[in-house]
């Protein structure tokens, strides 16, 4: 009869998927047996208890971890009461919960029984002896409580040891096979080793006849080190298998051949091929999985099962996400990725109870916001705790806030069946779960999320899984027995209930969350409650009073369950329940204790020690601490940042749990620097502190946190005896990324060169590179080999070393150095380390020599670094070529020679790497001396280590050392002379970082004297003790201490007396800024003497010492009183600076002073040669400037200047003396002035010739004006010759020729320096001048002997009837002007009544000897000759009068009329040409201008008087170029000369 055991228990059936899941092949075997071989023990299967089973939820991490605890004691009890064989299976799920099997004869339980009651007693005995041995429970060796036993088994299958150490500390368990460490990491797949729980396994799979040998686990600990031993055989089966079997699903297949579900035995090879790699996706986007998965045998009929995980979750179908096997290829599709779908994603294929996995993450990123800044949407929108009208919603908050802090979370609901969505909470809340109420019962929703922002709000997340508004018991009553398909919507039916009772009060009343935001309540049902249903109301009050209100006055609640809002933040409530129904409103519940309305849970602190470790080429591992007193993590974001960029990026939109992550998507090559934050409900904690930076590059090993060692080399022997051997060896190059922890040797015989069986030569690890094996054979060969070990494990032993023969040496020369080492490496140096030899010869050691020699160069190129033999075993070896690569070699010597040298170091290059630090010396306020050492590129598991002339510091009464992070600092006791030396440090498990630094006999003394002086000390000065003179005459004597304390104090001594504050002393001692000072009124004849000022300043102190005597005494003595006199003249006007001058950009001169302490009634008064200089402007001080301007300065402004202030207070003056020198320094610097602002030379045409100018401001006599032509000075003549009008510098040309073109330089001088100004005249600008002058002059001369009417004629004549009138004017012309007359514009001639006559070529008259009405009209006199014609209007009205007969003589009369008018205009023009003269003094001359002359003006040959006006403008005009009227003239002529033309700048 078989029985077989099944466990059902889903408490004892917990296995680890959900974040263990292996790449390796785990194999699973059925036993078949026969009810023939009842009694015989054939097989056990026994559980594996790893972890968290994926359908249980709900389940605590203590309920967890006691479970674990009891499934371990039920497998090792069950486990170890056989000594049968043992296979552990994995069996593939066929359901969501994996079943084990234990089959037994009635025999074997039987006998359990019995060994079950032994091993209590055995187990009870044992820890009575160790109460004993250890009662404190301290330290003791391992123990084997169960011995691993021996099987026999059939091959291809797998077979599982098992141990049970005790000890303190917990013993280390070691597996080896035949003495040789099982390195886990060297056969993938082949071993899975475990300890758990005290229990300790060894599971060899697929065993072959390698496997066959003998099995050791060995147990060590600080206190020894013990081993059991283990047998494996494996054993061929050599039947055939009938075809029949493959398909019948019979159990009668030879034994040890297990049989899958589908009947044939589970030997399938599974291999995928063409894997999907991390993946990269964002939201919205489609992502695909694939896979080929290649099975062998491949048999039609057995369709494999496919299977997807994520993060160790069994994946099923959905709109999210599709699966298709199309029978060779496994792919796995995210139709609309979210953040939800980031994770590990595994594919497992079944073949009945064999399986493989393959594993590749899966990263999805936001997508772009809508809004610029908004933040990522939240993710994971979960709904809890459902009740009638009530959900808890909760989600995840997002990794990416837009660059704005997240101000909270918006809550929308939608019901099932709807496309509305509602937004449930007005306001932003920031907690990450929110009670949603006034749900409808019956009623299903989905919810969504929302996260806000300053910048926007983000998108929502993923809609959460429909939840129906149910109460529980109900929701699990409808899936237990669902009558009928999911429709969304439930119809709730109530009976008409009969007559209730008042329903008692709830039960179990607790506040089971509290926020800022609100108070979620939870209570049980009453048991008294009548048949009907029941609803709630809930009440609340201020903690410490009775004041009970109700919260839902108008709707009573359906659900035990109640979120309580609008509570005042800070504040305590109390809270109670009453129910409800038709009978009635029952008694309160108790009230809750005192609740405080503010967020329970805290936001995580930053995790800690971020250690980022190179994983790929373009990923990396970081670990982290979790954060003290986390609660309800969620999970951590990662984040990274390219050094020096800035910008950090999240590493993982989905938070992680654990606290280790690889950062895929890296750039290889670039440094990385990362930060994690830890998430929480409560929210996410500040970032961590930035990581390390690391270089993106693959790791030693493949891409594991580490590796085991590679072998160590070199092996070599240091000593041999009759019985042992001294072995020495060199460290592996690569140290897997962790310190070496030890090395094993092991050695073997080697018989007529036939190597035997590897022996152990140490169970126990050995640190040094050097061993001695014992008990070996004399004159037998051997052979050894050394493995190393890290962390991760035992590495590849060393190839085997050369054979050396056990025998005695009796060489006399020593034997070779040992451990060679360099450290300390820079560009010029390094430090050589080594041991000296195990073997010394037959006389002690005398020295050793260190060769050297260039890595690439041949053996003759050693060569000896030092002549004689050095007695210590360092040596700094200095004159490295930087760059150049170095190999190193000692020989030790002693009287019997130099002994065989010690292997060659590595190659070493002569570099000083970037970040290399040294140790640095400091004295601290204390006066303790300390070495410092700083490294940044540490690991884990560095540490420093200090050595005294490069041997470990031992003893501790010396130096204390204390180290913390990656800073080491020792510190000297009591710095002497058994101190000097070399300190050096070294930083194991980093790339040689080390430094030293030597304390000779000087160096202690600096540093002793500098300890003196900080353990004594003086207060800092930073001025020693001086004296000043004050504003109002006041003697202050200072000094300035560096820095004071609060405490600081100060004596003040005089000729060796102290004096004191008082009405001569006026004394003070600033503590914060160090100033320390002292005043007197004034300097007496008594005061001569030594002034002391006496520090102190806690323990430290100082002084300084002033010496006043004598001279120095005298002249500081006058120097008070004269400031004292000073003072007193600046109570009232003064002066602040003396009267100077200066010339204005208008080259005007300014006499200016600034004065102080001036008021409103305060003058200023100037005076030139001490007569008061009359100005016509109150001076208003603004600035506190008094300014006077003189303009056009000339010598005539010479003189001595004063000005005096004066007001009730009293007067100042200052003086200006502008004579002689200071007058000519003066001229000179207008004249510079004036010279500048000399425009550029223009040309001017002119009726005489062509004309050169230039304006200045003004112009002075001091300025000297020359005139350069084609660099010859030019020579003044009548047709050559310059002068001044007003502002203009001019050079005339009179009637040019072509001997004037060439370049014309002006050159002023204003005494010191020469000014030029340049024109060209020549080319086109010399003959567009000429023709010019040409023009001007012909048009000068046709305006001069034109045909003209001067004058004589009136505009108007008014006349009677029958008088006579008579009418005469002057003419002029050359030649002689033809005369006619015109009336009404017509020809008008001489007739008896009218006589016209033109008498001397000049006098014409116009006489009507008896005028009538027919005579009216306007008459015209036209005179013309060759160069022109005028007319000359007048008018004449004949009145028609009877009985008048008088004659008028019109031309009297009406010349009398215009003259008067005329006398008029001409007085007018002379009154406005007086007031032009009277702003512009220095005009001389008028130019013409290109206005019509005033018809009838008198011509200038006239009258004696007009002839002189003309003769004089004829010889102005002869002198400055006057031009002639009617031409059109150049811009320049057609203003006054001497001012500027319109718009040019002067």
């Amino acid at each position: 009869m078989c029985i077989a055991i099944r466990l059902k228990d889903s408490s004892l059936m917990i296995e680890d998927q959900s974040y263990k899941m292996s790449p390796k092949a785990k194999r699973a075997k059925q036993n078949l047996i026969s009810e023939d071989k009842e009694n015989e023990a054939i097989d056990y299967s026994v559980p594996i208890f790893t972890g968290r089973e994926v359908s249980i939820s709900g389940i605590t991490d203590t309920e967890e971890e006691r479970i674990k605890e009891s499934a371990a004691y039920v497998a090792q009890r069950n486990l170890f009461a056989t000594g049968e064989g043992v296979s552990v299976s994995k069996v593939a799920k066929s359901t969501s919960e994996e079943e084990r099997h234990e089959k037994k004869s009635r025999k074997v339980a039987i006998r359990e029984s019995a060994e079950r009651v032994a091993l209590k007693k055995t187990l009870e005995e044992t820890q009575a002896f160790h109460k004993k041995l250890n009662q404190d429970k301290l330290l003791h060796a391992p123990e084997f409580v169960i011995e691993p036993r021996s099987h026999t088994i059939w091959e291809k299958q797998n077979v599982k040891f098992h141990c049970s150490v005790a000890g303190w500390p917990a013993p280390r368990v070691t597996w080896y096979k035949n003495n040789v460490p099982i390195n886990v990491q060297t056969h993938p797949g082949k071993y899975i080793i475990e300890s758990r729980y005290g229990l300790h396994s060894l599971e060899i799979s697929t065993c072959d006849f390698d496997d066959i040998a003998q099995y050791r686990a060995s147990a060590m600990n600080v206190k020894g080190e013990i081993s059991a031993y283990a047998s494996l055989v494996v054993k061929r089966y050599k039947g055939d298998i009938d075809a029949s079997l493959l398909y019948a699903g019979t159990v009668s297949m030879p034994l040890g051949l297990g049989v899958t579900p589908h009947g044939y035995a589970s030997r399938f090879e599974i291999s995928f091929v063409d894997k999907f790699d991390v993946a990269f996706g964002r939201e919205g986007e489609t992502i695909s999985l694939g896979c080929t998965v290649v099975i062998n045998p491949d048999i039609k009929r057995f369709k494999p099962d496919i299977e997807w995980y994520r993060n160790g979750v069994l994946i099923t179908p959905s709109k999210w996400v599709q699966m298709h096997w199309s029978g060779e290829r496994a792919s796995l599709t995210l139709t609309h990725a979210n953040k939800e779908d980031e994770g590990l994603y595994t594919l497992r294929v079944v073949m009945g109870d064999y399986y493989e996995e393959y594993s590749g993450y899966v990263f999805v990123r936001d997508a772009d916001a809508e809004i610029p800044g908004a933040p990522g949407a939240p993710l994971d929108v979960q709904c809890l705790d459902a009740n009638k009208d009530y959900v808890i919603v909760s989600w995840k908050q997002p990794a990416v806030d837009g660059g704005n802090p997240i101000l909270g979370y918006f809550i929308d609901r939608c019901e099932v069946g709807t496309t509305h969505w509602t937004q449930c909470n007005e306001t932003p809340v920031k907690f990450a779960r929110f009670p949603v109420t006034g749900l409808i019962e019956g009623r299903s929703y989905i919810f969504r999320v929302r996260a806000v922002n300053k910048a926007g709000i983000s998108l929502p997340s993923r809609v959460s899984e429909p939840v129906a508004a149910l109460d529980p018991a109900d929701r699990a009553r409808l899936r237990s027995h669902p009558s009928a398909p999911w429709t969304g919507q439930i119809i709730v039916t109530e009976e008409e209930p009969a007559e209730g009772v008042v329903p008692g009060p709830p039960t179990d009343l607790q506040v089971i969350e509290a926020t800022k935001n609100y108070v979620v309540l939870s209570w049980k049902p009453p048991g008294q409650r009548g048949h009907e249903g029941i609803m709630y109301f809930v009440e609340k009050c201020v903690a410490g009073t009775e004041d009970w209100q109700r919260v839902n006055t108008e709707i009573p609640v359906k659900s035990p369950r109640f979120a309580v809002f609008d509570l005042s933040e800070g504040k305590s409530y109390c809270f109670r329940v009453r129910c409800c129904n038709s009978a009635g409103i029952g008694e309160p519940s108790e009230a809750t204790e005192a609740t405080v309305v503010d967020d329970k849970l805290d936001i995580p602190k930053a995790p800690g020690r971020i250690m980022p470790t190179r994983n790929t080429d373009t990923s990396v591992v970081v670990t982290w601490t979790e954060p003290p007193d986390a609660k309800e993590l969620v999970g951590y974001y990662i984040e990274s940042s390219v050094v020096g960029s800035g910008r950090w990026e999240p590493c993982n939109n989905n938070p992680v749990k654990g606290t280790r992550f690889i950062c895929h998507g890296l750039v290889n090559g670039e440094k990385y620097v990362f930060r994690v934050r830890a998430v929480n409900a409560a929210g996410l904690s500040e970032f961590s502190q930035d990581s390390e930076p690391i270089e993106v590059q693959a790791a030693i090993g493949g891409g594991l946190l580490h590796a085991a060692p590679s072998p160590p080399y070199d092996i070599m022997v240091l000593e041999s005896v009759r019985d042992s051997m001294a072995l020495g060896w060199k460290q592996p190059k690569v140290t897997g990324g962790t310190e070496i922890t030890g090395y094993y040797v092991n050695y073997r015989e080697v018989v007529d060169g036939v190597p035997g069986k590897w022996m152990e030569a140490n169970i126990k690890a050995i640190s040094e590179r050097a061993y001695r094996i014992q008990n070996l054979k004399e004159n037998m060969v051997y052979q050894f080999q050394v493995a190393a070990a890290n962390l991760a494990g035992v590495g590849t032993p060393s190839l085997p070393s050369q054979p050396f023969k056990c025998e005695e040496w009796t060489i006399a020369v020593p034997g070779p150095p040992h451990d060679v080492a360099c450290i300390e490496v820079r560009k010029d140096s390094l430090v050589l380390l080594w041991k000296e030899p195990v073997y010394t010869g037959r006389s002690p050691i005398a020295g050793y020599y260190v060769d050297m020699k260039e890595t690439e160069a041949k053996e003759e190129h050693w060569r000896s670094v030092n002549e004689k033999p050095l007695q210590k075993k360092y040596l700094k070896i200095g004159g490295l070529k930087e760059g150049v690569s170095y190999v190193f070699r000692v020989r030790a010597t002693n009287q019997a020679g130099v002994g065989k040298p010690s292997n060659v170091t590595e190659p070493v290059v002569a570099e000083t790497r970037p970040g290399t630090k040294e140790v640095v010396v400091n004295v601290d306020d204390n006066g303790v001396i300390s070495l410092n050492f700083e490294c940044d590129q540490m690991s884990p598991n560095s540490k420093f280590v200090w050595s005294k002339n490069y041997e470990p510091i031992e003893d501790d009464s010396r130096l204390n050392i204390d180290t913390k992070g990656g800073k080491s600092k020792a510190t000297f006791k009591d710095l002497g002379e058994d101190d000097l030396g070399i300190y050096s440090c070294v930083v194991t498990d980093t790339d040689g970082v080390s430094s030293s630094l030597t304390i000779d006999e000087e160096e202690m003394k600096r540093l002793l004297a500098l300890s003196h002086e900080r353990k004594f000390p003086t207060v800092p000065l930073a001025s020693e003790l001086a004296v000043e003179i004050l504003e109002k005459g006041e003697v202050r004597f200072w000094l300035q201490a560096e820095k004071l304390s609060g405490n600081a104090k100060a004596n003040f001594v005089f000729n060796d007396k102290e004096i004191f504050n008082g009405e001569k002393y006026k004394m003070k001692v600033d503590q914060k800024t160090g100033l320390v000072e002292m005043i007197m009124d004034k300097l007496e004849d008594k005061d001569e003497g030594t002034y002391t000022f006496q520090l102190q300043d806690g323990k430290a102190t100082n002084q300084s010492s002033l010496v006043l005597i004598g001279d120095v005494f005298k002249k500081l003595q006058d120097e008070a009183d004269f400031q004292r006199k000073e003072w007193h003249r600046k109570q009232g006007p003064h002066f602040v600076d003396k009267l100077g001058w200066e010339v204005t950009d208008d080259c005007n001169v300014m006499l200016k002073c600034k004065v102080a302490n001036i008021k409103k009634e305060t003058h200023i008064v100037w005076y030139k040669d001490d007569r008061e200089i009359m100005v016509d402007e109150e001076h208003d001080f603004k600035d506190g400037v008094c300014t006077l301007l003189i303009s056009e300065f000339s010598k005539k402004d010479a003189g001595v200047y004063e000005v005096i202030l004066k007001d009730d207070r009293g007067k100042d003056s200052s003086e200006l003396k502008l004579k002689e020198t200071a007058f000519a320094d003066l001229m000179n610097e207008v004249c510079r002035r004036i010279a500048l602002s000399a425009t550029d030379l223009k040309i001017q045409s002119t009726a005489e010739g062509i004309r050169l100018y230039s304006y200045v401001t003004y112009y002075v006599e001091d300025l000297r004006v020359g005139w350069v032509h084609n660099d010859t000075q030019i020579k003044f003549t009548d047709r050559v010759k310059t002068g001044v009008t007003g502002e203009q510098i001019w050079l005339q040309i009179n009637e040019p020729t072509p001997q004037d073109k060439g370049k014309y330089t002006m050159e002023l001088f204003d005494g010191k320096t020469g000014h030029k100004k340049t024109v060209d005249l020549s080319g086109q600008a010399f003959d567009e001048a000429f023709a010019e002058f040409q023009r001007l002059k012909q048009a000068a001369i046709a305006e001069k002997n034109r045909a003209r009417v001067l004058g004589g004629l009136p505009d108007v004549v008014t006349i009677q009837e029958g008088k006579a009138l008579n009418l005469s004017c002057t003419v002029w012309g050359d030649p002689t002007p033809e005369v006619s007359w015109l009336k009404n514009e017509k020809a008008f001639v001489s007739d008896a009544n009218c006589i016209l006559k033109f008498e001397s070529g000049k006098n014409v008259s116009f006489t009507i000897s008896t005028v009538s009405t027919l005579d009216s009209g306007k008459y015209s006199i036209v005179v013309k000759n060759k160069y022109g014609t005028e007319t000359s209007d007048v008018t004449v009205i004949v009145i028609s009068v009877s009985g008048q007969t008088d004659t008028v003589q019109g031309q009297d009369q009406n010349n009398v009329a215009v003259s008067k008018k005329k006398k008029t205009t001409t007085a007018s023009k002379r009154k406005e040409g007086e007031k032009k003269d009277f702003i512009k003094p220095h005009v001389e001359e008028i130019i013409a201008t290109e206005e019509t002359p005033v018809p009838n003006e008198t011509p200038p040959v006239e009258t004696e008087k007009d002839t002189k006006s003309n003769q004089q403008a004829a010889k102005t005009t002869d002198g400055k170029a006057a031009v002639a009227e009617m031409v059109p003239q150049p811009a320049e002529s057609l203003d006054r000369q001497g001012k500027k033309p319109p718009g040019k700048k002067p």
